[in-house]
Formats: structure tokens, C-alpha cells, sequence
């Protein structure tokens, strides 16, 4: 305890003291004659105290009530005292002697309490103004005025209450009322409440909790935001919306008869004393005896007025600097933080904000607040690596000699549970400093590098789950951090700090000397895969430098090192990865390539050939004579794929791979490339002659006429010239035992089912001179026919050409029969100038001339 107030007496009245107001240096006192003095205090300041030198009686009337006076309240910046007597609401001017009385309020008649709510505000000439509501308490109603031109006016509707209220007080938008029994929250302006169609304009009731064992009720405004409610032998503090906005009660000695609060101090009138506790941290502060007190009035900060029935007393604060120096020696931080920043004092004596905030902070930290102690070095803007200090084995260095003044490091001795809530309150707090540092890490490098590291070593023995996500800031010291994450046998987090840090190879040598450790999570070929992966283009030689182990003992899985669907190795260097693989690993070039060229379409040339080329090599190589069954499978599965490729593709160069092909097999895909390259003589010849398969002869006939494709009109007449003069060639491989012999009859019928895709001079030629009509008559009819259908078809077109002529013929001499005639006299209507000899001129469609220079600005 300490004093905080000095006691000093004022003033004794002949009359029982009923009510008090005050402000500045005037003291209003009514008492139960209806009495009414006014009284000037003489204060003066020295050294930063105030002193109450002595009273003067200014004003004294005695009629100022019939009755006796039951409240008073004064608004100076209206110049206007309130006053309730005899049950009714009263307003006085304090500018003229005897008070007169500006108005009664008459609906307030058996009023038994009122309370003000003032706030200030900035008109909108820029003057400051107060806003004044006044709530009246007449038997079971509260009314509400507002203060306006000199007279209260009513604000709003009554409320009606169950029971005649005792206590009464107004924050905000909030009335809390006291009754026998307990209390009730009216919130005037509220939001309504989700799925309710109530009006906002409606006061909403809130049941708050009995009174206790106190025998009055008590409820005293603590600020704007909250009230202070008596409940049995203390008082709790709840916000304008009834919560309790501190968890602990304020604890008094006995039942208060009356509250007043001097920030920071709550001032309690008790049977014979007054008793000043603060809130936070809850103390008992000082007890001041008094003889029988019975009311208590705040004036000003650190001035307050105590009355018993007869006698006034002054309590007035010691200065606070000395205030501040005992709480400083009781190690009250918090309380002397307070009181530093209610001081008007010299700016010297300001400057110890600052060291009285860092002892707070210190202190709390020492008591293991640890959350709360964060909170105060984040407004104090205080070093991140002292802060990181307090704390055991986070930075590589313990620094024994530290150089703050304001504290020397606290000792911890923590166990497991503190230790933890301390490392999670040091993350909130390197987290937010952390963000307020965005944007600066050019600057703050090493300060970032501190921060990371530290919360990595946090997060390590409270969270693990946010080790990951904090490496991938690449701020993190790589040494200790290195370290770190070795002694806690964190092999994935290590490979993410070499990856952000750049140190690739490194990373996966890590990777390669872990993989075959059954134990260790590292173990196997993903995460060497998923590495490699997501290196990219430019790290190709150290690609594929370690895809090599993984490609040996994991060839499925290592081929994801080139194909999987990502960003980085679709952007891979393909020719690269095809050289590499056709050198070191060729027996993935196949799938490698069916992957470049069916899932990531690449046209590319150079990967159609490759596949072509790897397709008939696996060919060659499984097609031997006494191959195995399964290789017979496998050969069949890839000609099955090289036919289809051969047939689908169109990026190969059919040129580029015919000369690969044998000639004494794969007769099938050497028809399908010279296909391509539109030797449809060859095709047939093959099909006729090596292969003796007439039908895919036709078929192929069919096809070639079908796509429109060059020679389309030539095909038929080759497989019929075939057949009536088979070649001496292409015998090689063939299953005829003899040269092909002339096939006059099957080419006659090629020649009746396709007559009209036939040149029948051609035909003719070729057909022996000795062939009876009767079996050409058919294709003969067919084809003048044709030749007719064409000539009319030709005229027709003929004559549409010529009529089509005439209309542009006669059209231009329509247009050329049309003049003008510019003299000097016309003017461009785009530059407002006379046409010369020499002007070059443009004539638009609706008669407009103009210069030809000048066309483009024509709209």
C-alpha cells in the first residue's frame, strides 16, 4: 500500500449534506433543507502537486427547494445545474445569483433518480460540442431528453419498468438499472439479432444477476465502455452489452454506500473510511479513515470530494511522479504504466514511459505471462533479439553480459508446460513483427534470418506441422538451422532448407544416401523423384546426373522424372532428355516417347521418326526364329503399334524413315509409308506381288480415291495396268513360287465396278487389242456418259462466265457515263481550299469531292 491521496478538510455545513456536484474549482453542496452554496476551491500547483489551499463561499440560497435537495449535477459547458427536489427534475443557470430556474421538467414529477450522458463532438462549423441525454426515473418508467436551444426536449419513448429502480446509469447506448433485487441492461440501439424482425428503435432488455447481499443496489459508469455494479461485497465490472468485461470482481472490505472512480482508482465509501483499490492489477491501494463519510464526488482527476452529513473533505492525488516511483519499488508495472500516461509533467519525466514499459513487459514475462508480455514488447517496438534472449537455447550464442538497462535477463527455470506456453506466445509475437517487417527484407536480411530461425526451433518443440511451410521462406541461418534440424532428426525438413537455399546437389546426394535406409523417411525413390521434378530446365546436367541411380534400380518410377504432368517437365528440353535415355537408357525410350507424343501431342518430327525408328528396331530384334512366346507376343504388340502410329501420325518423315525399312519384310508398313509418299504404283505392286492379297489391293484403291489425296485419278487405272501387266519385281520375301501372271479377268471386274473413276483412253491402251466388246460395253457406257455429263456440265458454267461478263461490262459503261466538273470556284469541305490544275482529287459515291490528301480525315 501507498498513499495516493492526501486528506484535506473544507468545510462544515449547519444543515444535513444530501447531494454534491462539481467541476474546475467549484464544489456545488444541497442539503435536506433545501439549501444550496456554492463554493470556489482555491488550488494551486507546485512541483507537480496540486494543493487545496482553501474555500470560499460564493453563493448561498436558501430557497433554492422546498424540500430537501436529492441529487445534483452540473454541466458547466452550458452553464446549466441539474437538480432533483421534491421529486421533480429541475434546470438552474450558474451564470446569475440564486441559481433561477431555467424549467421545470413536468413529466418528471415523482422522480426519485436521474443520470447524464455526455458526449463530446465536432459540429459541423468545427466547433467542439457536447451532447447532453438526460434519463429520469418516475415511478416505474425511465424518461429520455436531450439537451437542445436552452430547454431539455424529449428524445425518445419511455420504457416501462417491473419495479421502481434504485441505481441508475447511462454509457453509451446502454441504461443499466438497479432494482431491490437485481439488474437489467436496456440497450436503446442495438443490431437485431439473425431470423429476428424486431426494431432497433425498441430498447432490448438483458436480465444481468441479483444484487447479493449488498442492501442497495450500486452501479457507477467506469468509462464509455463499462459500469461498475455492486454485488455482494464487491463490484463487478460488465460492458455496455452486460459481459463481464474483467474476469475478477473488484473485493471491498465491507458493503460501499457509494463509488466513485478516479482512473486509475476506484474510491469506495465505507462505515467510517474511504478505500481506493485499483482494477488492474487489483490492489487494495490506500484506506483513508473519515468519520462517518456518506457521499463521495469526483471533480477532476486527482481531485475528489467526500461528505458525511455535516462535513466536506478534499482527497487530492500526490504527485504522480511520486506515485509512480513507489509502485516502481513494488515492482506494480502495470499500475505505474497508468499513471505515466495521465501526466502533464515536465517532458523529462515523460521519458520514462518507455523504461517503466519495458520493466512491465520484464515483469510479466518473470511472472509467465508470457502472452501478455509479447503484447508489451510489440508496442514498444523492442529489439526481436532481445526478446529472443529471454528464452533458452534459441540463439546460438548465449550472450551472458546484455546491454539493456532498463533489466537484467530474467533466470527461467521453466518446466515443460510453462515452457511451451512460452515458445507459443513467442511465435504470436515473432509471427506479427515478422509481418510488420514485409517488404524489407533487403534491409533486414540478418533480422529476418533470426526471426525464421527461431521459429523454427519453436516450432520444433511445439508444432512440427509449421516447420515446412517456415522453411520454405528461405530466410532461415542455414548453419544452425542445419543443425537444428539434424538433432531433431527432421531428414524432410532438410532437404526443403537445401532446396530453398539452392544447394541442389547437396540435397540430393542427402536424398541418394538415404533412399536405401529402410528406416529413415527418406527412403525409396519419391522424394529424389519429386525433386528432380521441380528443378527445371536450367539445372538439365545435374538432372541428369542423379536421375541416373534412380532410373537403374526404379525405371518406372524414375521415368516420372521426365513425364509427370508439371509445369517444370513439360518445359524440359526434350531432344536433351531423348539423347540422354537413347544413350543411357534405352529400354524407356519407347515410353518416353509414347508419352511426348500421345499425352503432350508434340508434333515434333524428331520424336515421330525416334518412335518409328524404336518400334521397328523392337521388331527386328523379337522377330528371330526361334523367338519365345512371350516374344512373339511382345513383337506382335509393337507391329500392332508401329501399324497404327504409321497410319495416325502425320509428323513423320516418310522419306526420312523408308530407308530404315527391309526390303525382304514389313511389307504391311513399308505400304503404309509409300503411302504417305503417294508411290501408290509401289503400294499396289507390294499388295499384288509380295503380299498377293488382291482385296487390300482394292481396299487401298478405295481409300486413296476416297481422301482426295494427289493421284486419286490415277490409282485404279495402276492396279488394273498391274494386273493385265504384272512387273518382273518385288519378288523378294514373296510366297509365289513363279512370276505373277496377267489377271485379265479380275481387272475387268475392277474395271465394270469403278467405271466412272477410270480415264478410259488410258484403259484402252492397255487392254489387249483382241478383248471382246461385250465385256467392256458396260464400262464403255459409263464412261461416255460421264465425258457427256461433263461437256453439258462445262457449258452450262460457260454460259453463267459470260452472262456474268456482260453485267460487269454493262456496269462499268454506267460509270462511265457519268461526269462532273470542278472549276476554281469548288472548295474541299474537308480543308476549305479551291481545287488547282495540279490537285490530285478523290469523288465519294454520293457526289462529295475532295482533296486526295484529305480522304483519311473524311468521317
Amino acid at each position: 500500500m501507498y498513499d495516493v491521496y492526501e486528506k484535506h478538510h473544507l468545510l462544515k455545513s449547519n444543515s444535513s449534506i444530501e447531494a454534491l456536484a462539481a467541476y474546475d474549482d467549484v464544489l456545488y453542496v444541497g442539503t435536506s433543507k433545501g439549501n444550496l452554496a456554492k463554493y470556489n476551491i482555491n488550488i494551486k500547483y507546485e512541483d507537480g502537486k496540486m494543493k487545496v489551499e482553501s474555500s470560499h463561499l460564493c453563493c448561498y440560497y436558501k430557497n433554492f427547494s422546498k424540500k430537501p435537495i436529492q441529487q445534483l449535477d452540473v454541466i458547466p459547458h452550458y452553464n446549466i445545474l441539474i437538480s432533483l427536489s421534491d421529486n421533480l427534475v429541475s434546470v438552474h443557470d450558474t451564470n446569475k445569483t440564486n441559481f433561477p430556474l431555467l424549467h421545470d421538467l413536468s413529466k418528471t414529477k415523482g422522480a426519485t433518480l436521474f443520470t447524464l450522458h455526455l458526449k463530446e463532438f465536432t459540429s459541423m462549423t468545427g466547433k467542439t460540442a457536447i451532447y447532453v441525454r438526460m434519463c429520469v426515473a418516475v415511478k416505474r418508467k425511465l424518461l429520455f431528453y436531450y439537451w437542445k436551444k436552452g430547454e431539455f426536449l424529449e428524445l425518445r419513448e419511455d420504457i416501462v419498468l417491473p419495479d421502481v429502480p434504485r441505481a441508475l446509469a447511462w454509457c453509451a447506448d446502454s441504461i443499466c438499472v438497479g432494482f431491490k433485487n437485481d439488474y437489467v441492461l436496456y440497450q436503446l440501439h442495438h443490431e437485431p439479432e439473425a431470423g429476428s424482425e424486431g426494431n432497433t428503435n425498441s430498447p432490448k432488455k438483458k436480465d444481468l444477476f441479483p444484487v447479493g447481499k449488498q442492501p442497495e443496489p450500486s452501479i457507477t459508469p467506469l468509462n464509455d465502455d463499462s459500469f461498475i455494479v455492486g454485488k455482494d461485497f464487491g463490484s463487478v465490472i460488465i460492458d455496455t452489452k452486460g459481459n463481464v468485461a474483467v474476469e475478477h470482481a473488484v473485493k471491498w472490505s465491507q458493503t460501499p454506500s457509494s463509488l466513485a472512480n478516479d482512473d486509475p482508482y476506484l474510491l469506495a465509501v465505507l462505515n467510517e473510511t474511504v478505500e481506493v483499490r485499483s482494477v488492474e492489477p487489483a490492489l487494495l491501494v490506500q484506506t483513508i479513515p473519515f468519520a462517518k463519510p456518506k457521499l463521495i464526488c469526483r471533480c477532476k482527476r486527482g481531485l475528489t470530494y467526500v461528505a458525511s452529513s455535516e462535513q466536506v473533505w478534499c482527497l487530492v492525488w500526490n504527485p504522480i511522479s511520486k506515485q509512480i516511483q513507489l509502485l516502481l519499488e513494488e515492482k506494480q508495472f502495470q499500475l505505474a504504466l497508468k499513471l505515466s500516461n495521465f501526466s502533464d509533467e515536465t517532458s523529462e519525466d515523460k521519458k520514462n514511459i518507455h523504461l517503466i514499459q519495458t520493466l512491465y513487459a520484464f515483469d510479466l514475462f518473470n511472472n509467465k505471462q508470457f502472452r501478455e508480455s509479447m503484447q508489451e514488447f510489440l508496442k514498444l517496438g523492442t529489439d526481436p533479439y532481445d526478446v529472443i534472449r529471454l528464452f533458452p537455447n534459441l540463439l546460438p550464442q548465449q550472450v551472458q553480459d546484455q546491454d539493456l538497462s532498463t533489466s537484467q535477463t530474467p533466470d527461467l527455470e521453466l518446466n515443460d508446460k510453462h515452457l511451451e506456453n512460452g515458445l507459443l506466445a513467442l511465435i504470436e509475437y515473432l509471427t506479427e513483427v515478422r509481418w510488420k517487417l514485409a517488404g524489407t527484407e533487403t534491409q533486414n536480411i540478418q533480422l529476418f534470418q533470426i526471426i525464421d530461425t527461431t521459429l523454427l526451433k519453436c516450432y520444433l518443440q511445439t508444432n512440427d506441422a509449421l516447420v515446412e511451410p517456415l522453411l520454405r521462406r528461405n530466410y532461415c541461418h542455414l548453419t544452425e538451422t542445419e543443425y537444428t534440424l539434424k538433432k531433431y532428426n527432421k531428414f524432410s525438413e532438410l532437404i526443403i532448407l537445401y532446396q530453398t537455399k539452392g544447394l541442389h546437389s547437396k540435397a540430393l546426394e542427402y536424398l541418394q544416401e538415404l533412399a536405401d535406409e529402410p528406416d529413415s523417411p527418406l527412403f525409396g525413390c519419391e522424394k529424389t523423384v519429386n525433386y528432380l521434378q521441380h528443378l527445371g530446365k536450367n539445372e538439365m546436367d545435374l538432372i541428369f546426373q542423379f536421375a541416373d541411380w534412380v532410373l537403374q534400380k526404379y525405371p518406372e518410377e524414375g521415368l516420372k522424372i521426365f513425364t509427370e504432368d508439371i509445369e517444370e517437365v513439360e518445359q524440359l528440353p526434350r531432344p536433351r532428355v531423348l539423347d540422354y535415355l537413347l544413350k543411357n537408357h534405352k529400354s524407356l525410350v519407347i515410353q518416353y516417347l509414347e508419352h511426348v507424343i500421345h499425352v503432350w501431342k508434340d508434333t515434333n518430327g524428331i520424336f515421330h521418326n525416334a518412335l518409328v525408328h524404336q518400334y521397328r528396331e523392337k521388331i527386328q530384334q523379337l522377330s528371330v526364329p526361334k523367338a519365345t512366346y512371350a516374344e512373339q507376343q511382345a513383337a506382335q504388340n509393337f507391329k500392332t503399334k508401329l501399324f497404327k502410329f504409321l497410319e495416325e501420325s502425320d509428323s513423320y518423315g516418310p522419306e526420312t524413315v523408308l530407308i530404315h525399312f527391309p526390303h525382304d519384310s514389313m511389307f504391311e508398313e513399308r505400304c503404309i509409308i509409300l503411302g504417305k509418299l503417294g508411290r501408290h504404283e509401289q503400294v499396289l505392286s507390294i499388295y499384288l506381288n509380295n503380299l498377293g492379297d488382291i482385296q487390300r489391293a482394292i481396299r487401298y484403291c478405295d481409300k486413296v480415291y476416297k481422301a482426295n489425296v494427289e493421284g486419286r485419278d490415277q490409282v485404279y487405272f495402276l492396279l488394273i495396268k498391274l494386273l493385265i501387266n504384272p512387273p518382273d519385281i518385288y519378288f523378294g520375301g514373296s510366297s509365289h513360287t513363279t512370276p505373277p501372271q496377267p489377271d485379265l479377268e479380275t481387272a475387268l471386274t475392277i474395271l465394270e465396278s469403278n467405271a466412272g473413276k477410270i480415264d478410259a483412253l488410258k484403259v484402252l491402251s492397255i487392254l489387249p487389242d483382241d478383248i471382246q466388246m461385250t465385256k467392256i460395253k458396260h464400262f464403255l457406257t459409263l464412261s461416255l456418259s460421264k465425258q457427256l455429263d461433263e461437256r453439258r456440265r462445262a457449258q452450262v458454267l460457260k454460259g453463267l462466265v459470260y452472262a456474268e461478263h456482260l453485267q460487269v461490262h454493262e456496269l462499268r459503261m454506267f460509270y462511265e457515263s457519268q461526269s462532273f466538273l470542278i472549276t476554281e470556284f469548288n472548295v474541299c469541305p474537308v480543308c476549305k481550299k479551291r481545287f488547282t490544275n495540279q490537285s490530285a482529287f478523290v469523288r465519294y459515291p454520293n457526289g462529295d469531292v475532295v482533296h486526295y490528301s484529305c480522304q483519311e480525315q473524311v468521317t
